[in-house]
């Protein structure tokens, strides 16, 4: 089958999440800015990683399966493993706000994290090993920051066993770091777009198992 329904089922799980989230935010109680920030302050920052973490994971599966326009059943599998993680956000992101960032449910989140970013990797991994996945390592290469990041969360894990505030560094600069446009699809797909097109036709006459 065309991945467009995997990937139309994944955007709006994605868009709830997002919703769910936002509607989590406390409202102040009063019209003021202190107001504000003492009620929803840190809700608003804790809202506003887990929305980018949320962009950055839609912003790859899209180009992921730029490289894969066809899809099988393991692919749909480890779509919903991803999906599992994922829909988890709004409830860690809540418990971590309303318990002030406190030292489990820091533990949790950074848990969420790494566990989306270990499934976000058996997607990948998955799709390459189907016919015509040597797009998928010829477009992301060695692919640092997808092994720095799991470093980083694991490093985060351990500074909330000390100071729970601190763990919360290393997931915002693995949020930072992925923030960026990743162009090397883009550019694969510039360069190779004949070529993957061919692949493609290719691989619906010869379907993945």
């Amino acid at each position: 089958m065309t991945s467009s329904r995997l990937e139309a089922f994944s955007d709006g799980v994605l868009a709830i999440i997002i919703t769910v989230m936002v509607l989590g935010l406390a409202v102040p109680k009063g019209s003021t800015w202190t107001d504000l920030v003492h009620t929803s302050g840190l809700g608003l920052l804790t809202y506003l990683l887990s929305f980018v973490y949320v962009g950055i994971y839609w912003s790859n599966h899209h180009h992921l399966f730029q490289l894969r326009p066809t899809v099988n059943g393991a692919v749909l599998w480890a779509n919903l493993h991803l999906l599992l993680w994922l829909s988890l956000y709004p409830f860690t992101t809540a418990w971590l706000t309303e318990t002030r960032v406190a030292q489990v449910p820091t533990i949790v989140y950074g848990l969420n994290l790494l566990g989306a970013a270990i499934a976000y990797t058996i997607l990948q991994r998955t799709i390459a090993r189907q016919p015509g996945g040597d797009r998928i390592r010829e477009a992301f290469g060695h692919d640092v920051k997808g092994i720095v990041s799991p470093l980083l969360y694991l490093s985060g894990l351990s500074l909330s066993f000390v100071v729970p505030w601190l763990g919360l560094i290393p997931y915002v600069i693995v949020a930072v770091v992925w923030l960026a446009p990743d162009r090397r699809v883009e550019r694969y797909l510039r360069t190779h777009a004949t070529d993957v097109s061919e692949r493609a036709a290719d691989d619906e006459e010869d379907p993945a198992p």
